[in-house]
């Protein structure tokens, strides 16, 4: 297995206060090496990992399932309970969506999601499947992928393009693990009502991918009390490497601080 270049998992060791941070889907852990980065000059420490089937070829990601992303998270948590006495999620896209599932089965400091997926988006190429009950929705989806291995991604929608340039991602999405990410949002259902644990979100009104609206169904649909919602408004999907990512470090740090000393 070769891994690309800068796809590496980091682990940055800090205090006592341990941060878990989770990229998205087809992205590796560069996305989120700035944010630990920053979490660890602030004094905590920083577990990047690295989200089997990404970071190498495309096709390895055809061959992994939902359940093995969410077992990387688990140990991820346990990694980092070997070493630090509070533990905080941070997942940008599907990596907040995975932080979800986790915290709501098992507790956990707090939660930061960025750009979080709530549900797969809209695709005009498969339109008529919508008016589908969704098991044969499933269905049709499996057949097809079984002729064809991957969908084009359409055009970024960056505001910092030197930072696009940087960015560590592959160019197409394998329709195999789209499949498995919608099995995971369906977990997502039914475990999303369990999370009770402090919860930041974090959304760009112009993110394209994921629409604005996602955070808003989250908010409405955790059991926390502390919850707070941050509006981004001149970036895109990829906040934390994108022109607003200093106002996400701050956020994020503010957060698990003010958690922290609580």
């Amino acid at each position: 297995m070769n891994l690309l270049p800068g796809a590496e998992p980091f682990y940055f060791p800090g205090g006592p206060v341990g941060c878990l941070l989770i990229h998205g889907f087809t992205a590796t852990p560069q996305v989120m090496r700035p944010l630990g980065e920053r979490l660890t000059r602030a004094g905590h420490t920083s577990y990047g990992i690295r989200l089997p089937g990404h970071g190498t070829a495309p096709a390895d990601l055809n061959r992994v399932s939902w359940r093995d992303w969410a077992i990387a998270v688990e140990e991820g948590v346990r990694v980092l309970r070997g070493n630090c006495d509070q533990i905080f999620l941070i997942g940008h896209s599907t990596g907040g969506s995975l932080a979800l599932h986790f915290a709501g089965q098992e507790q956990v400091t707090g939660v930061a999601g960025i750009s979080t997926m709530r549900h797969l988006p809209e695709d005009g190429r498969f339109a008529l499947l919508r008016k589908l009950p969704y098991p044969i929705r499933l269905q049709v989806f499996r057949l097809y992928a079984r002729r064809r291995k991957f969908l084009e991604k359409g055009p970024p929608a960056w505001y910092d393009w030197d930072a696009h340039r940087e960015y560590i991602a592959y160019k197409v999405n394998p329709i195999n693990a789209i499949i498995e990410l919608r099995l995971l949002l369906g977990e997502l259902e039914r475990t999303l009502p369990g999370v009770a644990c402090p919860l930041l979100l974090l959304h760009s009104i112009n993110d394209e991918t994921i629409p604005y609206g996602h955070a808003e169904e989250f908010l409405a649909g955790v059991a926390s009390t502390d919850k707070t919602l941050i509006r981004l408004e001149h970036c895109g999907h990829v906040a934390p490497l994108d022109a607003e990512r200093e106002i996400v470090f701050a956020e994020v740090v503010e957060f698990v601080e003010r958690l922290a000393r609580a």
